[in-house]
C-alpha cells in the first residue's frame, strides 16, 4: 500500500496549504445490512486538489460521496468539510459548499427551461433575482450553453444536460465539485467534453474536485487516486503509482489504461519494459527508442 502521510502536505512539485475535506475513522452501514458499506476510512483532501476515487460496484465510493454532504450520516466517525464539522447543525452550511453532479443529469432537472433550472438552486438560497440573473449567465457563459438558455433541458444530448447540470452547480459557487460518475452514461466525446469543462473551471475558480469514477482517464488526469474496495481504502497514491498495479487492479474488476495493457501483451511476448507506470507519451519514446537499438 502507499503510504498515505506522503502526500498529507503536498504532491510531487504541487504544495495544498489547506484541507478542503478531512475523513476520520468513517464508517457506514445501510439500515438492515450486517456489513459495513464504509469501514474505517481516513483522507483528506487539500484545498485545490483533484482527488480521484475508484472501485468495483459496491465498494463505497458513492455511499462516501453521500456522507460528505450528508444525504447519509455516518454511524461513526468524523467529517469536516471547510473547517466545518458535519453534523445537523452545519449541514445546510456545508452543502453550500460542496456541489454534487450526479450520474444522470436527468434526475437533477426541474425547470421548464435551461435558465430555470440553473436559477432553481439559487431561488431556494433567496439570492436577489438580480444577482441571480448574473450568476445564471455568468455559468452558462462559462460552460458555453449560453445559446441554450431557452430550450427544454429534455431535449439535450447527454453531454450538453451534464453541462447544464455543471452550471446550476457552480451558480451556487461552492468551493468543492464531487463527480459522482457523473461522466459514465456518456459517450467518449461527450466525457472528454465535460471533463474539459471541469478541469477549466477547477483552474480558474480554484475548486477542489473529489472524481468518484470508473473512468481511467478521468482518473489519470488526477493528483491523487484513492483506491477503495469493499468499503475500505486499500491504496493511495499519485496516478502512475496507483496504475503500476496494473494485475491487481484488473483482479479487483478495474480497468486500466491502455500503456498498461500494452506492457502487458507485449511483456507476454517477451519484450521487456520498465515495471513502473509509463503513460502514452512515455510509452511510445520508449518503444521507439528500443525499435532504433535493435
Amino acid at each position: 500500500m502507499v503510504s498515505l502521510l506522503r502526500y498529507a502536505n503536498g504532491i510531487e512539485g504541487v504544495t495544498f496549504v489547506e484541507n478542503a475535506i478531512k475523513i476520520s475513522h468513517l464508517n457506514y452501514r445501510y439500515a438492515d445490512a450486517e456489513a459495513f458499506a464504509l469501514k474505517d476510512v481516513s483522507f483528506e483532501v487539500q484545498k485545490g486538489e483533484w482527488v480521484a476515487i475508484i472501485g468495483h460496484n459496491g465498494s463505497g465510493k458513492s455511499t462516501l460521496a453521500k456522507n460528505i454532504n450528508g444525504l447519509l450520516a455516518p454511524e461513526s466517525g468524523e467529517v469536516v468539510v471547510a473547517g466545518m464539522t458535519l453534523s445537523e447543525e452545519t449541514v445546510w452550511q456545508i452543502r453550500q459548499k460542496v456541489g454534487i453532479v450526479f450520474q444522470n443529469p436527468d434526475n437533477q432537472f426541474v425547470g421548464a427551461t435551461v435558465a430555470d433550472d440553473v436559477a432553481f438552486g439559487l431561488e431556494n438560497h433567496g439570492v436577489p433575482r438580480d444577482e441571480m440573473i448574473q450568476r445564471v449567465d455568468a455559468a452558462l457563459e462559462r460552460v458555453k450553453m449560453t445559446a441554450f438558455s431557452d430550450r427544454e433541458p429534455s431535449r439535450l444530448s447527454g453531454g450538453q444536460k451534464q453541462r447544464v447540470a455543471i452550471a446550476g452547480i457552480i451558480a451556487q459557487r461552492p468551493d468543492i465539485i464531487i463527480l459522482d460518475e457523473s461522466t459514465s452514461m456518456l459517450d467518449p466525446a461527450g466525457r472528454a467534453e465535460v471533463l474539459a469543462t471541469i478541469h477549466q473551471l477547477k483552474d480558474e475558480l480554484n475548486l477542489t474536485v473529489l472524481s468518484i469514477t470508473h473512468d481511467i482517464d478521468e482518473a489519470a488526469a488526477a493528483n491523487r487516486v484513492i483506491l477503495l474496495n469493499d468499503g475500505q481504502i486499500k491504496q493511495v497514491g499519485t496516478p502512475a503509482e496507483i496504475f503500476a498495479y496494473g494485475s491487481e487492479l484488473i483482479a479487483l474488476g478495474l480497468d486500466v489504461p491502455y500503456p498498461e495493457k500494452l506492457k502487458t501483451a507485449l511483456a507476454e511476448r517477451g519484450v521487456t519494459l520498465p515495471k513502473d507506470y509509463m503513460d502514452d507519451e512515455r510509452l511510445v519514446d520508449y518503444l521507439w527508442t528500443l525499435h532504433s537499438t535493435m
